[in-house]
C-alpha cells in the first residue's frame, strides 16, 4: 500500500510539475503587448578598477602593507623599501638591516631584506609591520602566515611571528627554525587573543645570525567563499549583494597605464604571488597584483557576474606624465613589432580564460586551481582613448585578429573619454566604420546632466554599435554621494532600460574608496579597515540590479501632472525567469506625485506586492560616521490592473509584482 501511494504521489507531483511548467511557458510565450520589447538581461554590473586603494588595503585581503619590498619613490615621493615596516630592537638587542637585490625569490620582485643580527638580547631583533592604517584583527580569529626565508650564515635560527598592539601582543606567539641556505617559504598560524583595528605584525630572529627576508605575508583564514590568496569577505559580500550581471576589470586608465611602460600586462599578475610582477599604480601607488587575473575571474565566477577584463589598444594614456594640463598629449603607441607580441598575449587571455586545460595557457589556469573554463563572452579593447591615427592602427590591429580567431568574443571599443565632443563623435565614426560590436561611453557630472539627457539613447541607430555605459556617476556638491545625486541616476538608469535594445551594460564608477586614500570621489561603496559604508547611490545601484528584466513595456506607468518631464520617470520591465513584473518609478519633486499604473495588457496579475522605497532629504548622504544612513524600506501592499501609486517626494520606488502562477503545482 505504501508503494502504491508513493508511486501516486510521484506521478501526480510529476504531473504537478509539468503542469506549472506548461503555464510558465504560456506565460512566457503568451503575445507580448504592444510596446514591449526584449532588452538586455545583463543591463546592470559593476566596474573595478585599482583605485582608492580599491585592491591592495582593500578587496584583496592581504593586511601586509608593502610585503616584498617593492614601494619605491616612483610609486610616490616619499615611499622606499621600507614604507610601513620598523626594524625592531626590543629587549636590548641589537644588529642591522639593509635592502637587497643581489640573489631575489625571483627576479619579478628584485627587494628584499638582509638581516644581521649582532646580539638578540631578550625580545630578538627583525622587523614589524603596520599594514593599513593598522592591522585590523579579531578575537577567536586565525590569520595564515607565510614568510620567505635563506640562511646567510650558520645554523638553523629561530624565527618567532605574533600580532602586537601599542602595549601587549594580541596573538600567540608561533616559532620556527630556518633550515635552508635556499629560500623557502615557511607557513604558521596566529590567533587574536583581542579585538583590535591598529595590530602590528612583528617578526623576530632570536639568534645570532644572518638572515634574508622576503614575501612577508598575513591573511585572514575568513577571506570570501574561504578561497587562499583571497578576498576581504565583508567587502567582497557587499559587492555580491549588488547582484550584478558582469564585471568590468582591471581598470579604467589603470589598464593603458602612465607611459607605454606602465601598460596593464597581465600575464604578470597570475601564477605564485611571489612571480607576480608589480609595477606603479597610475593612481600614485603601488600595485601588487596579488589580486591578479585568475583571482579577478574566480571572483566572477563566485557572484554570478560574466568576466568583462578590458585590455590596452596598444597605446598608453593620452594623459601620461600628467599632460592632462596642456591637452592630454602623452599618448604613445607600442611600435609595430611590439604589437605583435602583445596582440599574442590577447590570444593567450583568451586561451587562460577559455581554453582546454591542455591548452598552453588552459594549463596554467587549471594549475592555479581551476581546470574548467571561465568561459569569457567578451573582452574591452581600449579605455577612454584620445581617438588619433596612433590609435585607430593599434585598435584595428588587435580587432581584425582577435575577431578573427574568436568571433565568439563580443569586442568593445571605445568612443574617447567624453559623453560628446571630438574624440565622441571620432570614436563613433570610427566603430561604425570597423563595425564593432559594442562601444564604451563614459560621462562624469552634475545631477542635471543626467536629468536633461533622459532621451539620449532614444535616438540612438538601432542598427549600429550597441553601447556599454562603463563608467557613470552623478557628482553633487563638492562631489558627495547626495540623495539627489542618486535619484538623478536613478531617473537615468530607468531610461536606460527602455533603451535596453541598445545599452547593452552599464556600471558606476567608481566602486570602491577606502576612506582616506581616495584619489577619486565620489565612489560607491567607502570603507575603513574596520567598516564598509554603502553610500546612498549604492543602494539605487542594488535595487535595480536585485530587480532586473528581460522585457520593456512602455506606457504602463504615467503622472498626470504638467511639469514632470524632468522630475519623475519610470519603467516597467518583465523577469521571464520568474515572470515577475517590476516597476520603477523615480520622483525627484518635492511633493507626492500620484503615479498612475495600468497592466490590463500584461496578463494575469497578482494583487499582492512588495515595495521598496528610498526616500529623504535630498541633500542626506551616508557616511562611515553617520548614525542616520538612509536605507530602502520594504513592505506590501495590494496592487491591481489599474491603480494608483503614491510616489513619495524625493523617492525611488520598486514594486515587484509576483508572478500570479508562482508557486502553483508545488506543495
Amino acid at each position: 500500500m505504501k508503494k502504491f501511494v508513493c508511486f501516486f504521489v510521484a506521478v501526480f507531483g510529476c504531473l504537478g510539475m509539468a503542469l506549472q511548467a506548461q503555464m510558465n511557458q504560456k506565460l512566457v510565450k503568451q503575445k507580448a503587448p504592444a510596446g514591449s520589447k526584449a532588452i538586455s538581461p545583463n543591463l546592470f554590473g559593476i566596474f573595478f578598477e585599482d583605485i582608492n586603494y580599491a585592491a591592495d588595503g582593500g578587496l584583496y585581503a592581504e593586511l601586509i602593507q608593502n610585503r616584498s619590498f617593492e614601494y619605491s619613490a616612483s610609486d610616490r615621493r616619499d615611499w622606499h623599501p621600507l614604507t610601513a615596516w620598523q626594524y625592531t630592537t626590543e629587549g636590548f638587542g641589537y644588529g642591522t638591516i639593509s635592502v637587497e637585490t643581489s640573489t631575489p625569490v625571483h627576479e619579478n620582485n628584485p627587494h628584499y631584506v638582509v638581516l644581521n643580527v649582532e646580539d638578540e638580547g631578550r625580545e630578538g631583533v627583525g622587523l614589524t609591520n603596520t599594514g593599513f592604517d593598522g592591522i585590523v584583527v579579531k578575537a577567536g580569529e586565525t590569520y595564515d602566515f607565510s614568510v620567505f626565508v635563506k640562511q646567510l650564515s650558520g645554523n638553523a635560527i629561530p624565527l618567532t611571528v605574533y600580532l602586537k598592539g601599542k602595549k601587549d601582543k594580541l596573538s600567540n606567539e608561533a616559532t620556527f627554525n630556518t633550515q635552508s641556505s635556499d629560500w623557502k617559504k615557511y607557513t604558521a598560524t596566529l590567533t587574536a587573543t583581542q579585538t583590535d583595528d591598529s595590530a602590528m605584525l612583528v617578526i623576530v630572529a632570536k639568534a645570532k645570525c644572518k638572515i634574508a627576508i622576503d614575501m612577508i605575508s598575513l591573511f585572514p583564514q575568513k577571506t570570501f567563499r574561504n578561497r587562499p590568496n583571497g578576498l576581504r569577505a565583508d567587502l567582497a559580500q557587499t559587492i555580491a549583494d549588488l547582484q550584478p550581471k558582469f564585471m568590468r576589470f582591471p581598470g579604467g586608465c589603470l589598464v593603458h597605464g602612465d607611459g607605454l611602460g606602465n601598460i596593464y600586462q597581465w600575464k604578470n599578475t597570475v601564477g605564485p604571488v611571489e612571480q607576480r610582477k608589480g609595477q606603479r599604480n597610475i593612481w600614485s601607488y603601488h600595485q601588487t597584483v596579488g589580486l591578479g587575473y585568475f583571482e579577478y575571474f574566480q571572483f566572477c565566477e563566485d557572484i554570478g557576474a560574466k568576466p568583462l577584463p578590458v585590455v590596452a589598444a596598444g597605446v598608453s594614456c593620452q594623459n601620461s606624465g600628467g599632460t592632462w594640463r596642456i591637452g592630454g598629449t602623452g599618448q604613445k603607441g607600442l611600435s609595430l613589432e611590439e604589437m605583435k607580441t602583445y596582440i599574442q598575449d590577447i590570444l593567450d587571455l583568451i586561451e587562460y580564460a577559455n581554453g582546454d586545460a591542455t591548452t598552453t595557457w588552459g594549463a596554467k589556469r587549471a594549475a592555479a586551481g581551476h581546470p574548467e573554463p571561465f568561459h569569457l563572452e567578451y573582452i574591452g579593447i581600449g579605455n577612454e582613448d584620445k581617438i588619433t591615427p596612433v590609435f585607430k592602427d593599434r585598435f584595428k590591429m588587435i580587432y581584425d585578429v582577435v575577431y578573427a580567431k574568436h568571433p565568439e568574443i563580443t569586442i568593445i571599443g571605445t568612443t574617447g573619454p567624453f559623453h560628446s565632443g571630438e574624440d565622441y563623435d571620432l570614436g563613433w565614426n570610427f566603430a561604425n566604420e570597423v563595425k564593432v560590436e559594442m562601444v564604451d561611453e563614459h560621462y562624469y557630472e552634475k545631477p542635471e546632466w543626467f536629468i536633461n539627457n533622459l532621451k539620449r539613447y532614444d535616438k540612438y541607430n538601432r542598427a549600429a554599435s550597441k553601447v556599454y555605459v562603463g563608467e557613470y556617476a552623478a557628482h553633487d556638491v563638492k562631489r558627495k554621494n547626495t540623495l539627489r545625486s542618486a535619484l538623478a541616476e536613478a531617473l537615468y538608469m530607468t531610461s536606460l532600460e527602455r533603451n535596453g535594445d541598445v545599452v547593452m551594460f552599464s556600471s558606476y564608477a567608481p566602486l570602491l574608496g577606502r576612506k582616506g586614500h581616495t584619489q577619486w570621489n565620489p565612489n560607491l561603496i567607502y570603507f575603513t579597515g574596520t567598516q564598509i559604508c554603502p553610500t546612498i547611490n549604492y543602494y539605487v545601484q542594488k535595487l535595480f540590479a536585485n530587480n532586473e528584466g528581460d522585457t520593456y513595456y512602455a506606457d504602463v506607468i504615467s503622472a498626470p501632472v504638467a511639469d514632470t518631464a524632468k522630475t519623475f520617470a519610470a519603467s516597467c520591465v518583465k523577469d521571464s525567469k520568474t515572470g515577475d513584473i517590476i516597476l520603477k518609478i523615480v520622483n525627484t519633486d518635492a511633493v507626492v506625485v500620484p503615479a498612475k499604473i495600468n497592466l490590463a495588457g500584461l496578463g494575469a496579475v497578482n494583487t499582492n506586492a512588495g515595495v521598496t522605497v528610498l526616500t529623504g532629504d535630498p541633500m542626506a548622504e551616508n557616511s562611515c560616521e553617520g548614525a542616520q544612513n538612509k536605507t530602502p524600506k520594504s513592505s506590501n501592499i495590494s496592487v491591481s490592473k489599474s491603480f494608483t501609486y503614491q510616489a513619495p517626494a524625493n523617492s525611488l520606488s520598486v514594486i515587484r509584482i509576483q508572478s500570479k502562477f508562482a508557486g502553483k503545482g508545488k506543495k
